[in-house]
């Protein structure tokens, strides 16, 4: 976690990003850029309207379509989806809505290969990371694999203005995980760091900015702006305690992934983010609060987020065991009551 720029080692991860009103048009150009011949169609129930664009200015090159994916995938759903892939012979994937989406569409790249074409439609970020994840009757795996990194992810504002409030600040506090866990991973660098306080500034200014007029493009771009660079600070940093702790969380007991991100954050931030002084400050000038962690619970509270794992439906024992697997009573104590993080170490 070095605090300055005297050495350091940071690998640029391929790709291209596409990002203004409008962009949807541009994918089936992209699909061309990439040769990719037979495209399977993967979305969102929400994203059909967007699906059904795209599967006209696709022409020849549709092959089949998924409409509808589960959240943490599944491993059968993941094995329908790669069956699927073989029965319409894809060679590439396109995958339209949140997190889910483009999970599941990385869930078949992973087996065959195939190129991704990523449209996020929330700010989860995974569209800019090789991380992968397979949840099970045993529990959550995930991995790393270049194979499943998008390789064009084209993002347009418009088909996130109706993205309802609460939808839109959970997933932003889902990104705002990715940026501020970034700085104290021990892959952590000075570029990372950069990416994420300038992710932060541009994911809380376009969040303030939705709360207060929902269909305001200029503050859509900018979330969509912020998610890019916190996913490209993650995929570079890796995961911590955080993360680790909310997959546990989300595939043993099957939590609402963004909402357990945003209670688990300003807790794990509160214990973390004075072992790296210089980010925490810098984060805190972009968030414009005096103390990172308890600048977080108070924005995701104004946002109406749950403030604790006890609201998302965890039971007091649920808490305790996830207390002992990552040896984190404090945290998991205060983010099961929902406990504003004062006292934080300054």
């Amino acid at each position: 976690m070095p605090e300055t720029a005297d050495g350091f080692e940071h690998t640029f991860l391929p790709g291209r990003v596409v990002l203004g009103a409008g962009a949807l048009d541009r994918v089936a150009a992209e699909v061309e850029t990439l040769a990719v011949r037979r495209v399977l169609l993967i979305a969102t129930r929400s994203a059909r309207d967007a699906a059904d664009v795209v599967e006209v200015e696709l022409k020849d090159r549709f092959a089949g379509r998924i409409d509808g994916v589960t959240q943490h995938v599944p491993t059968e759903v993941a094995e329908n989806a790669r069956a699927k892939a073989r029965e319409v012979n894809a060679d590439g994937v396109v995958a339209i809505g949140g997190g889910s989406a483009i999970g599941l569409a990385k869930a078949i790249a992973l087996a065959t290969g195939a190129p991704i074409v990523a449209v996020p439609t929330t700010y989860a970020g995974s569209e800019m990371t090789p991380v992968w994840g397979l949840t099970s009757s045993a529990g959550k795996t995930t991995g790393t694999d270049p194979k499943v990194l998008p390789r064009t992810v084209v993002y347009d504002p418009v088909l996130t203005l109706h993205l309802p409030k609460n939808v839109t600040a959970a997933s932003t506090a889902n990104a705002l995980a990715h940026c501020v866990e970034a700085v104290w991973t021990p892959k952590a660098d000075p570029i990372t760091e950069t990416l994420a306080v300038e992710a932060a500034r541009a994911l809380t200014t376009g969040l303030r900015a939705v709360l207060q007029e929902p269909t305001d493009v200029e503050a859509r771009s900018n979330l969509l702006y912020g998610a890019c660079l916190a996913g490209q600070a993650f995929a570079n940093s890796g995961s911590d305690l955080h993360h680790k702790l909310c997959h546990y969380l989300g595939g043993t007991f099957n939590l609402p992934h963004a909402e357990t991100h945003a209670v688990v954050l300003p807790q794990v931030t509160r214990a973390k983010a004075p072992t790296v002084p210089r980010a925490k400050a810098r984060l805190e000038e972009a968030l414009q609060t005096s103390d990172l962690a308890t600048g977080l619970f108070d924005l995701f509270a104004e946002a109406g987020i749950p403030t604790s794992l006890k609201q998302l439906g965890l039971t007091q024992d649920q808490a305790q065991d996830a207390a002992k697997a990552f040896d984190a009573d404090d945290i998991v104590t205060r983010a099961w009551e929902g406990t504003r993080p004062e006292g934080a170490v300054r």
